[in-house]
């Protein structure tokens, strides 16, 4: 099963809803608390006797009352952090979240100008370590002979106009820097602003992975949006554009051969608005979150150093406060391996 988790031990109790967090971190009201009856949520350390999540509407085999402490009622959930070797702020971010067991997956750029130094202690967490497939973001001037912008690239994969070989350079120099990093295969592949999943990209790193891995293939990161009730419209398009792009393609691959994804995508949004807008769509997500479901984020410390520094931010700080391990028993999530599923 692998990691099975919520929150970091010895976590002070906690109210887990979501006026507490703001009324710790004061600012305009933009969201609402995302379900009814939050603030009955009680506060609990023992991870063997949970309080009970809410019961929900609907039936099918996720959804409906769970008897506290019971492993079949858990919703396992792969949180997925974007982005390590981009910089060595982000690194440490995410390598702290790891220690604190809030992510599972790691997703490696592994060509990015801090992965060498950064991967290493990669070695040291319980936490799948993935290939992120970049093929659209220069780290320097030499680099940008290997990508292009991302609307160029969905141009031509949509017209049959991108050059394979150029494409099996890109996988074969990744995931070669990956492997000779950190000594071993990838636990699973997704894509840099998902390019994994493009037509033309798509066929050719299945192949890829076959020939390389045979039988011990990677799981693949499946783009679908999840249950987006409550989640502001441009959020919500946003994530079903990702979908749209290429993840009825990748859930054929999956399902014709074999390939292990996770069941949907959660996570997507602007990446702005700072700490409490993050917390209000977390909150919806661990709430609507389905067992198999994935959480993408992309966190750093402050120091973080790119364009979105800030946001990475104010993600690392919802991520690593101990109200997130109140928000996940009250939800019956926890974080898991899928590779260990």
């Amino acid at each position: 099963m692998g990691i099975e988790r919520y929150g970091m031990a010895g976590s002070p109790p906690a109210c887990a809803t979501l006026g507490q967090w703001r009324r710790a971190h004061p600012g305009p009201a933009d969201a609402r608390p995302p379900f009814p009856g939050s603030a009955a949520a009680p506060a609990s350390d023992d991870a063997r006797d949970p309080p009970r999540p809410p019961q929900r509407g609907g039936a099918g085999p996720h959804h409906g009352a769970r008897k506290p402490g019971s492993r079949q009622g858990w919703k396992h959930i792969v949180v997925c952090a974007d982005d390590f070797g981009m910089t060595p702020g982000i690194d440490a971010g995410m390598l702290q979240l790891a220690a604190m067991g809030r992510l599972s997956a790691v997703s490696c750029l592994a060509l990015g100008p801090a992965f060498a130094a950064d991967a290493p202690a990669l070695a040291g967490i319980d936490a799948d370590l993935g290939v992120h497939l970049n093929l659209t973001e220069a780290f320097d001037a030499a680099g940008r002979t290997a990508v292009m912008p991302l609307p160029a690239l969905i141009a031509r994969a949509y017209t049959g106009r991108l050059d394979g070989a150029w494409i099996d350079t890109q996988l074969a120099r990744q995931f070669d820097a990956f492997e000779r990093t950190l000594g071993r295969a990838p636990d699973y592949v997704d894509g840099h602003q998902h390019v994994h999943q493009l037509p033309g990209v798509l066929p050719r790193l299945l192949d890829f992975l076959r020939r390389r891995y045979g039988p011990q293939r990677p799981w693949l990161r499946h783009t679908a949006p999840g249950i987006l009730d409550g989640i502001p419209l441009r959020d919500a398009a946003k994530a079903h554009l990702i979908g749209a792009l290429g993840a009825a393609a990748l859930r054929r691959a999956a399902h014709r051969d074999g390939w292990r994804t996770n069941r949907r995508m959660l996570g997507v949004y602007g990446l702005d608005g700072g700490v409490r807008r993050y917390a209000a769509l977390l909150h919806h997500w661990l709430y609507h979150a389905l067992d198999g479901d994935l959480i993408m984020c992309h966190p750093g410390l402050p120091s973080s150093g790119d364009r979105l520094a800030g946001q990475r931010a104010a993600e690392y700080s919802v991520l690593a406060s101990p109200l997130i391990g109140e928000w996940m028993r009250f939800n019956g999530v926890r974080i898991a391996r899928l590779s260990r599923r």
